[in-house]
């Protein structure tokens, strides 16, 4: 027992690092992907080639005046933040970053928990995160920020719904709840759902972008029409708690995809092509999973500087008129094809 708790502590110690890690420097990724599509430099100032920029806006945040309102209702205020931050940390617990590794004789599985209804777990806590973006534009008793709370919850109603239903297929194929055997369901690029399941991967693509509130479906913090949206009154380590929340949950939606959808740590290709096996094959699916996440944290980042936002009224009909008929029709054709022997 002391075994197993030291083991899980180990684990959750290492992905909080690497993911705390990955946030910060998306931020650095976000301006230096921006400056390059609009042929500009971007942070090159602070250390080589702009790589220590992450430091010194943490130490900017953390050194700056917290000012908090005196028309705030504080103690949903003060929380607010953290409502959004820790279920975005705590959803990545399930999802399988690698096989298993051999540490001194014992097999160590690559994932926090390995539970049996991982992706139950995974879409219950990613929606819980929504309440603190609510909560904190309700609590800045400010119009813009309240507005952008509301717009939050209608947007994160209308997508739930698709994204949920666009991960059914996937769930019917693997015929488990568990992600570590849907990533065992796709052992090579050919089994991959994104071949089999493509109307599914693009509901579920477009959900994740609604999802972690990303532009083209920035709406709840619209600068052009609600200043900041829910975070208008916050400053100082509360405001960047925010966005550590959202780039947290950007690389929690594009670990899932990668896993539902891409093979998840599965290498594209036959293991024995490598010569791998034991511990260097395990660290290989490793790196497989990491370049998988890295291409959709890309993508995040090339779409919110190439698109425009959508108005609110293109947002809610293409939830409810487009993506949610597309994710039922996803389910039949699945269904189908199971039937016939086809998936």
């Amino acid at each position: 027992m002391l075994a197993w708790v030291i083991e899980i502590l180990i684990k959750i110690a290492l992905v909080q690092f690497a993911i705390m890690t990955a946030v910060a420097y998306m931020s650095l990724v976000e301006r230096k992907v921006s400056g390059w599509i609009q042929d500009r430099v971007g942070p090159n100032r602070v250390g080589p080639w702009g790589l220590l920029q992450p430091l010194a806006d943490g130490i900017k945040f953390m050194m700056k005046e917290q000012v908090v309102p005196t028309f705030v209702h504080r103690p949903i205020y003060m929380a607010a933040p953290a409502l959004a931050l820790v279920p975005a940390l705590a959803a990545f617990a399930v999802i399988p970053f690698g096989d298993r590794l051999t540490i001194g004789g014992r097999e160590v599985t690559l994932a926090i928990a390995d539970v049996n209804i991982g992706v139950l777990f995974v879409l219950g806590v990613a929606s819980v995160g929504v309440y603190g973006i609510v909560l904190a534009g309700w609590a800045s008793n400010n119009k813009y920020a309240m507005l952008g709370g509301l717009r939050s919850t209608a947007q994160m109603i209308s997508y739930e719904l698709g994204l949920g239903l666009s991960i059914v297929g996937v769930l019917m194929a693997a015929g488990s709840l568990r992600l570590s055997q849907v990533v065992e369901a796709q052992p090579g690029i050919g089994s991959w759902n994104v071949w089999t399941q493509p109307i599914g991967f693009l509901v579920f693509l477009v959900s994740a972008f609604a999802e972690t509130n990303r532009l083209p479906f920035d709406l709840p913090e619209a600068d052009t029409e609600l200043v900041a949206g829910y975070h208008t009154e916050y400053s100082a380590i509360k405001f960047s708690m925010f966005y550590m929340a959202e780039y947290a949950n950007m690389i929690t939606s594009s670990a899932l995809m990668a896993t539902l959808f891409f093979g998840g740590w599965q290498l594209p290709f036959p293991a024995g092509w490598l010569g791998l096996e034991g511990n260097a094959l395990a660290i290989a699916q490793v790196i497989s999973f990491v370049l998988k996440v890295a291409f959709f944290l890309f993508l995040f980042v090339w779409v919110r500087w190439t698109l425009p936002r959508f108005r609110y009224d293109q947002l809610m009909g293409l939830g409810w008129k487009v993506l949610l008929p597309l994710a039922l029709a996803n389910i039949f054709l699945v269904a189908f094809g199971i039937t016939l022997g086809w998936i």
